[in-house]
């Protein structure tokens, strides 16, 4: 059975930052790319961040650029996303995703039907 399981989320002032974790069981973690999503009340899922599966390639959405890093430890079957520099808009349920298909370019990254395993999700809410 595939779980990935994230945790991290939590309450932070603007300005602060959050580490959020994604724990992958099930499927060879070293085989998969991986992804980042958000979903704030209302909205549609959008993407983040994603990383192939060797961390050589990485991609983000323009408004987190700067303020995030996507890394992952493939000892570890973990991933990770570091955020900066929060803002209330980044305000949302942080999902992350696992896909077996190669990540090589941006367009690919940040489609999120390309996902095949996802997580429960994490609630990340920044305060003004």
């Amino acid at each position: 059975q595939v779980q990935l399981v994230e945790s991290g989320g939590g309450l932070v002032q603007a300005g602060g930052s959050l580490r959020l974790s994604c724990t992958v069981s099930g499927v060879p973690f070293r085989g998969n790319n991986m992804g980042w999503f958000r979903q704030a009340p209302g909205k549609e899922r959008e993407f983040v961040a994603a990383i192939d599966w060797s961390g050589t390639r990485v991609y983000y959405r323009d408004s987190v650029k700067g303020r995030c890093t996507i890394s992952r430890d493939n000892a570890k079957n973990t991933g990770y996303l570091q955020m900066n520099s929060l803002k209330p808009e980044d305000t949302a349920v942080y999902y992350c995703a696992a896909r077996r298909t190669y990540i090589t370019t941006m367009e690919t990254a940040r489609v999120k039907e390309g996902y095949d395993y996802w997580g429960q999700g994490t609630q990340v809410t920044v305060s003004s």
